[in-house]
């Protein structure tokens, strides 16, 4: 799973949350984003609205929360969807020392990202490509 940080700065650069089962998520305020959410039709389920999206807690009983914003809350993509995102600009994964190295086409040259966890590597990948695309 990546860092709050880095999928904020992903939020920030331009990525867009269409929220889909299995999408993990914080709320973004300070004093409630520790906790790590899982879109499910059974705890946390996607309402549509004209007005925009809204997470619905089905169920919960530790905590007395009906419904959040999508807008207030931050996705935290995981390694399969920050791959998929990369789409063509994808171009390797491996393993080097302790840390994992994903190689990326950015700008037309291929380009290494470093880091302990693959999903953060993958991540930092994506934002160097959506930087290099709105530069």
């Amino acid at each position: 799973m990546i860092s709050a940080d880095l999928a904020r700065s992903l939020r920030d650069a331009g990525l867009r949350w269409h929220p889909t089962t299995g999408d993990r998520f914080v709320i973004d305020k300070p004093g409630v984003d520790d906790d790590v959410y899982t879109v499910s039709e059974m705890t946390v389920e996607r309402h549509d609205y004209p007005s925009g999206t809204v997470l619905g807690f089905n169920g919960t009983t530790e905590w007395a929360l009906d419904s959040v914003d999508a807008a207030e809350s931050l996705w935290l993509p995981r390694e399969d969807q920050l791959r998929e995102l990369l789409g063509p600009a994808f171009v390797s994964l491996a393993v080097s020392g302790s840390s994992f190295v994903v190689t990326a086409t950015i700008a037309g040259e291929p380009e290494e990202f470093h880091d302990v966890v693959a999903a953060e590597a993958y991540g930092s990948a994506l934002l160097g490509y959506i930087a290099a695309a709105l530069a």
